[in-house]
């Protein structure tokens, strides 16, 4: 699916789900060279807070990137900015839905501002806003 400008309406949104698994997490790590042992190692992310290892933050800040490239708009988008707030931990087998809402349009310069949520059983584990460009 892909949206023009002239077919965005405040309001709009559309939504991805993701099943975060442990190879996510590693090929995360490789490719990102981010090691953490938070998020590699159980016996260690035990003694933690969270007490079982943890997705990068970034990764699951990704998810949003591929709601915008792929639903809202769509292919073509250009990623301007995007304010991240990470609210709660997400755990390897975790369902992440991602939803995308446009906010604020700017017809003259053909952008875009959309609210983007994560959740995980409905609880928000990461929130912000994106600046879009369309084609």
């Amino acid at each position: 699916m892909s949206y023009s400008f002239e077919n965005l309406t405040v309001g709009q949104s559309e939504s991805i789900t993701r099943i975060v698994t442990e190879d996510d997490v590693h090929t995360f790590a490789a490719v990102t060279g981010d090691n953490n042992p938070v998020h590699l190692d159980a016996e260690y992310a035990a003694t933690t807070s969270f007490g079982q290892p943890i997705a990068h933050g970034m990764l699951t800040a990704g998810f949003i990137s591929a709601a915008i490239g792929t639903r809202l708009p769509g292919p073509g988008v250009i990623y301007l900015e995007q304010t991240l707030k990470f609210r709660a931990p997400v755990f390897i087998g975790a369902e992440v839905t991602t939803t995308v809402t446009v906010k604020e349009l700017n017809e003259r310069r053909k952008r875009a501002v959309l609210e983007t949520v994560c959740t995980v059983e409905g609880k928000k584990v990461v929130t912000g806003e994106a600046t879009i460009m369309l084609p």
